[in-house]
């Protein structure tokens, strides 16, 4: 693995997602002073009709990033210049496709929501997000590009200083003008910029892109790529059922009202999925070269430590959502925005889910092992639908979050690892799921542990926030550090931490000095 530059990636990552997390929270505060909860639930309405268009992608992303991996590894320069023009060609086609099947639901919208609020130009401001959509697929190959070669920091700076300067435009449109049209003008401009400019760099970074002679893919590789694009097209039709389709179920039979209150609670986990996603994606090309240069013993052994890595993030993070997630969104944007607490733990359970599925997809991604679990999504896709509209009928809203739930549980939850351990990393799967009972088994006892301590401070104010915050980060920590010290992945990674962040630490001290 080239470690330096995962640890460079990811501290890129973290400095910019953390950055545009703070920034996301402020532009979100402004849009709710400003604008009414129906924008609001427009705004998540939308983005999700537009995520269910993201199917055209048909998982060529994916596809064509793996095939990358080893002619970037063994520098065949001419090899990379070909897939680049087939993923050039099919990204254009893609963001054509989007835009006209975007637009074409424009007369269909009243169908998606029970009742259609009064809000102008409510067709133009639908046609200005497809638009935007199909923008973001334009120049897309070149970005992926850089982030396979390992380069994934480059990417990551165009795309928060475009976001952070982007937001606090848009916060100084909506109190000077309160146009939501200008609003989302900003963020089209804005996407058109970054593609070109990022464009540019990698035709700097990779000179023979702009070579006219580009030799016919060999029928291997094309074949390879099309066969993991056809088991790719199903696993994208899961995800956008499974991630999409519940801002759509609530608009259409519990309200537009409850999608915007719910979309303030996504903000917020999904703005710790992105920072906590960049430590996966940042490691994601490494372990696609580990898997064409290292043995399984090696690949095993760094899985198990990204794993127990896995589970000490999003074991925490879950644990902090618990106690002062609701108390957060009071403190935030006010109390009439809160959702009950036993929906809020549904959100959480399904976070916590999702989550500890991410370094088993790392992996799986990385070694391209998308046809062994193709009908998946299928299963999962159908189970989670029609449990979620049964539901919601019955239970309401937490209905809709209760059918995610059993879906994972029945599908993901099992066939993901077992693919990965038969067809990858080849070992017995059972010790996964023990490791994976006992740190779900730890993260609720310790969330209980630090729940009950927490109502010590239960009153919503500043004060009890920040000691509730101050509970969250050293009961947790303290505890798993406690039970995990001695195991050889903490020591890997402390190991790890040591030699690339404490070091650099004391070298800047005494720089300093």
């Amino acid at each position: 693995m080239r470690t330096q530059s995962s640890i460079k990636n990811l501290i890129f990552a973290m400095a910019g997602q953390s950055i545009g997390l703070l920034v996301s929270f402020v532009a979100r505060l402004a849009f709710v002073r400003v604008l009414s909860t129906e924008y609001l639930g427009l705004n998540g309405l939308f983005t999700t009709i537009l995520s269910i268009l993201s199917l055209v992608e048909l998982g060529v992303g994916p596809a064509m990033t793996f095939s990358l991996y080893k002619p970037l590894a063994e520098k065949d320069t001419e090899k990379v210049k070909s897939l680049m023009l087939l993923y050039k060609k099919a990204y254009t086609v893609i963001g054509i496709v989007v835009a006209i099947l975007g637009a074409s639901l424009a007369p269909f919208l009243h169908f998606f929501i029970k009742d259609v609020p009064d809000i102008p130009n409510l067709y133009l401001i639908y046609l200005m997000f497809v638009g935007n959509s199909a923008i973001s697929y334009f120049f897309s190959y070149k970005r992926s590009l850089i982030i396979t070669d390992q380069k994934r920091y480059i990417a990551t700076y165009y795309r928060y200083t475009f976001f952070t300067v982007l937001n606090i435009v848009q916060i100084a449109v909506l109190f000077s003008t309160k146009s939501f049209i200008l609003f989302l003008s900003c963020q089209i401009i804005a996407t058109f910029a970054e593609n070109i400019l990022v464009s540019k760099k990698a035709d700097k970074l990779y000179p023979f892109l702009k070579e006219k002679t580009i030799n016919k893919l060999d029928k291997e590789t094309t074949s390879s790529i099309f066969k993991n694009i056809r088991a790719l097209v199903v696993h994208k039709l899961g995800g956008v059922v499974i991630n999409s389709t519940d801002n759509l179920i609530i608009s259409r039979f519990v309200g537009l009202t409850w999608v915007g209150l719910y979309s303030n609670y996504f903000l917020v986990i999904n703005a710790l999925n992105l920072v906590i996603a960049q430590i996966f994606s940042s490691i994601t090309a490494s372990v696609g070269n580990l898997g064409v240069t290292e043995t399984k013993e090696k690949t095993k052994s760094i899985f198990d430590v990204v794993f127990f890595l896995n589970f000490w993030i999003y074991g925490f993070c879950s644990i902090v959502f618990i106690v002062i997630l609701n108390p957060f969104i009071e403190l935030w944007l006010g109390e009439k925005y809160l959702l009950n607490d036993s929906i809020v733990i549904m959100i959480v359970l399904n976070f916590y889910l999702t989550g500890m599925r991410q370094a088993v997809l790392t992996f799986k991604e990385a070694m391209g092992l998308f046809w062994y679990d193709r009908h998946k999504p299928i299963f999962e896709s159908i189970i989670n639908l029609c449990l979620s509209l049964i539901l919601v009928k019955y239970l309401g809203m937490i209905g809709v979050f209760i059918g995610t739930t059993i879906s994972t549980l029945t599908t993901c939850f099992w066939i993901e690892p077992y693919v990965l351990y038969k067809h990858g990393l080849k070992y017995p799967l059972l010790p996964f799921f023990k490791r994976y009972i006992l740190y779900t088994t730890i993260t609720i006892l310790v969330s209980i542990v630090t729940l009950n301590i927490s109502q010590l401070f239960d009153e919503t104010n500043l004060t009890n926030f920040i000691f509730k915050i101050i509970i969250c980060i050293g009961i947790p920590n303290v505890i798993f550090l406690m039970i995990f010290h001695k195991t050889k992945e903490f020591k890997f990674l402390y190991k790890l931490l040591n030699n690339f962040v404490f070091k650099k630490i004391k070298q800047l001290s005494i720089l300093g000095k």
